[in-house]
């Protein structure tokens, strides 16, 4: 259902993207990568969300740093996720956000992102005007940067048994943002939404993905 495309960013840089095919596809997503990189799961992701009717663009997020990055969800896929994550300024990557963006086309765009990605969508909504909409999934850096203010309507999802993601930082968001839509899943870990870690909720995953498709859908609405 996608193909690899290159995309290039305002600073020049070009790196690879998953697209979904774009026929009769009414909504525009960009969907952000775990720090695995765009492998067989955000593929999987970003088809779903064809299926529900978008067009989606998953830039390859680590391609500054090493191209053609597909992890797995071992200790060792962590280690060297982090470690790229590391080598890359947020500034950077948000330019290729902001490139898959424009790629799509579109008047209206949204954006979500799983865990690193999730964090992104937040740092998209709060650093950019290219998104109507953002929807992350246990991003673990939000609270640190919770005063900041978007610039478009944000949903949030979290495990409520997340230990990476504390309980006082997401009392933390709800303080600073206690207009936006927030929704913690009882038993669900980090990752919840994988259906290829131990941590995969499938009751959890189900009504996050509803919840976002029509959170999306209502604020992207052509």
């Amino acid at each position: 259902m996608g193909q690899i495309r290159t995309l290039q960013a305002a600073d020049g840089h070009h790196f690879a993207a998953w697209e979904t095919e774009r026929s009769a596809h009414p909504y525009a997503l960009v969907v952000l990568q775990e720090i695995f990189g765009v492998n067989h799961h955000i593929r999987k992701v970003c088809d779903r969300f064809a299926q529900a009717g978008f067009h989606v663009i998953a830039p390859a997020l680590f391609d500054r740093v090493e191209r053609d990055v597909e992890l797995d969800y071992t200790t060792d896929g962590v280690q060297k996720g982090l470690a790229l994550r590391a080598q890359i300024p947020l500034a950077k990557t948000l330019l290729d956000i902001q490139a898959a963006a424009k790629a799509l086309n579109a008047r209206k765009v949204g954006v979500i992102g799983y865990c690193w990605g999730g964090t992104l969508a937040w740092e998209a909504a709060t650093h950019t005007d290219d998104f109507a909409a953002a929807v992350s999934w246990y991003g673990g850096g939000i609270a640190a940067h919770c005063n900041e203010t978007p610039r478009c309507p944000v949903q949030l999802h979290f495990g409520e048994q997340d230990t990476s993601i504390p309980h006082t930082d997401v009392a933390a968001i709800r303080a600073a943002h206690p207009e936006l839509e927030l929704y913690v899943y009882d038993g669900a870990e980090h990752g919840f939404g994988c259906e290829e870690r131990a941590s995969y909720n499938a009751q959890a995953f189900l009504q996050a993905q509803e919840r976002s498709i029509a959170f999306l859908k209502s604020t992207l609405n052509p």
